[in-house]
């Protein structure tokens, strides 16, 4: 750990749950790159608002986090059910273009169907791989997508939480989230 990294963990912690946009994006900037290797294991999840259109929709969906088993090796979309198992979902069967336009509200009356809709929306295949990306100027990892015009670039708070932008190619504002290492 960097002497730097008790002092990113506080100033993310300060953000939370919600901030400007421009705060965001001036901490993720701030940040150090982080390796493929960093990555490894289980992170969960949690969205930092901005005002995005999707924030509040992935908590609310049952949204658990990603799982990094090497580089070629990534569950990108893991979710928690109400048994407590954590599976990992093909993002290719979640009605993505409708997040941000249903209320989070509303997605979480429907996580209850998650239950029935698990055997159609689970997946045991990997549906991401990372790569090193220059981004914002700083190269460092995203995971992209298999199947989806996403990228998730990710900076390193500290060795257990990295600060993710979720880049979508035909919508200029970032998606914030947070992953902390299981």
């Amino acid at each position: 750990m960097t002497s730097k990294e008790p002092v990113n963990i506080d100033r993310l912690t300060a953000l939370e749950p919600a901030c400007a946009r421009e705060s965001a994006l001036e901490l993720f900037d701030s940040l150090p790159p982080v390796a493929p290797a960093e990555l490894t294991g289980r992170w969960h999840g949690r969205e930092l608002g901005t005002g995005h259109r999707m924030d509040g929709s992935l908590e609310a969906s049952g949204w658990y986090g990603k799982q990094f088993d090497g580089s070629e090796q990534v569950h990108p979309l893991l979710f928690l059910d109400a048994t407590g198992e954590i599976f990992a979902v093909d993002p290719r069967r979640v009605p993505l273009g409708l997040v941000g336009t249903v209320p989070p509200s509303l997605v979480a009356k429907g996580r209850g169907l998650l239950r029935v809709l698990k055997p159609l929306l689970r997946t045991r295949r990997y549906r991401a791989r990372l790569r090193e990306v220059e981004h914002r100027g700083v190269v460092t990892t995203a995971m992209v997508y298999d199947h989806l015009p996403i990228i998730d670039v990710f900076r390193r708070v500290d060795e257990n939480t990295l600060l993710g932008l979720m880049d979508f190619r035909d919508k200029p504002e970032p998606y914030f989230f947070i992953l902390a290492r299981d």
